[in-house]
């Protein structure tokens, strides 16, 4: 485990969560709830029948002490929780008991209802399928549009306000965003680096201009995000546009941003255009910058969600708990 998760780790024992995990009938995502258990950081709860996922860890050599399960195949448990849910926030009993018998939907559910704190999923069920269930049922942080990632990046000999660490969105989800889509990834972007790192947010909108220095359609779009946040979340330092070195690099915004600014120059999360942009920014510090990249973190909901990348390996699947762990206790 690298240093920044094993803080990331340690950080979430401080505070640990229930967390839904849908895919019960996947051996990687029990060993993964087995080292939640392990390292204190919360509390899984396995959506499916409780033998059944019992029989597969012990087949599996998974140690299940600790683990919860909520049996979506007894008809008793449904049905006491479909007149909770029906109560409390809405929909039909029949239409809740349908959605119940599918694991992911299920979750979901449970975090609606906040009978857990977060969901961890993806490591079989597409990231489209987390991202479209998600929407359906948690539903969208407030003043954003459209789901994002924010990747955290730590790139040997970069000198920035978090010292080695920069925050990079969008890099994984939405390929064009509009001026509204553009300034909610900004808005979850500065939320989640605020309650997973304990970062002063300081966003910069990136383009190929800086604060006018080019005319472009595209470029119009990005100025308008940055109003759009401004506007609506004010506590936020976001500004531009601004070229990728008038964003991080101090000299670089002297010269070239003539008008007052807290980000230009001391930015810790720039936000790209497109996810053009973004893929390819962020591979260019991995392989010419030989950064390590964590996450991505699925970012916009009203309610922390995580996605497994399908090949993550144990550790990393525990890493990507952790900072889902830290983001649920953010909302406390």
């Amino acid at each position: 485990m690298s240093d920044f998760m094993k803080k990331m780790t340690d950080k979430a024992r401080q505070n640990p969560k229930r967390v839904a995990f849908p895919e019960s009938f996947s051996v990687p995502v029990l060993k993964c709830c087995a080292r939640v258990i392990e390292e204190k950081i919360g509390t899984p709860v396995l959506v499916g029948h409780p033998e059944t996922v019992e029989a597969l860890a012990k087949e599996n050599g998974v140690c299940t002490d600790g683990f919860e399960y909520f049996d979506n195949t007894d008809e008793a448990v449904k049905a006491a929780f479909a007149a909770d849910y029906v109560a409390n926030i809405g929909s039909k009993e029949k239409i809740v008991l349908k959605k119940l018998a599918d694991n992911l939907r299920c979750a979901m559910m449970l975090l609606k209802a906040h009978k857990v704190d977060c969901v961890a999923a993806g490591k079989e069920c597409s990231t489209g399928d987390v991202i479209i269930e998600t929407m359906s049922v948690v539903g969208m942080q407030e003043g954003v549009t459209a789901p994002s990632s924010l990747g955290i990046a730590e790139i040997p000999g970069f000198d920035g306000p978090q010292g080695e660490m920069l925050g990079l969105a969008d890099c994984a989800i939405t390929a064009w965003p509009d001026a509204e889509a553009l300034a909610g990834i900004a808005i979850s972007s500065a939320d989640t680096a605020k309650g997973l790192l304990g970062w002063e947010p300081r966003v910069a909108m990136l383009a190929f201009s800086t604060t006018g220095s080019a005319e472009h359609e595209t470029i119009d779009v990005v100025r308008e995000a940055v109003r759009i946040v401004n506007e609506k979340r004010p506590d936020i330092k976001c500004d531009g546009e601004f070229q990728l070195d008038a964003a991080i690099i101090p000299k670089v915004a002297e010269h070239k941003v003539t008008r007052p600014s807290e980000v230009a120059g001391k930015a810790n999360i720039i936000i790209f255009p497109n996810l053009h942009a973004g893929n390819i920014g962020v591979k260019l510090i991995q392989i010419f910058g030989h950064a390590n990249a964590y996450g991505p973190v699925l970012q916009g909901f009203a309610q922390p969600v995580c996605d497994f990348s399908r090949s993550a390996p144990v550790e990393e699947m525990l890493g990507n708990v952790a900072m889902l762990i830290i983001r649920a206790g953010a909302k406390d």
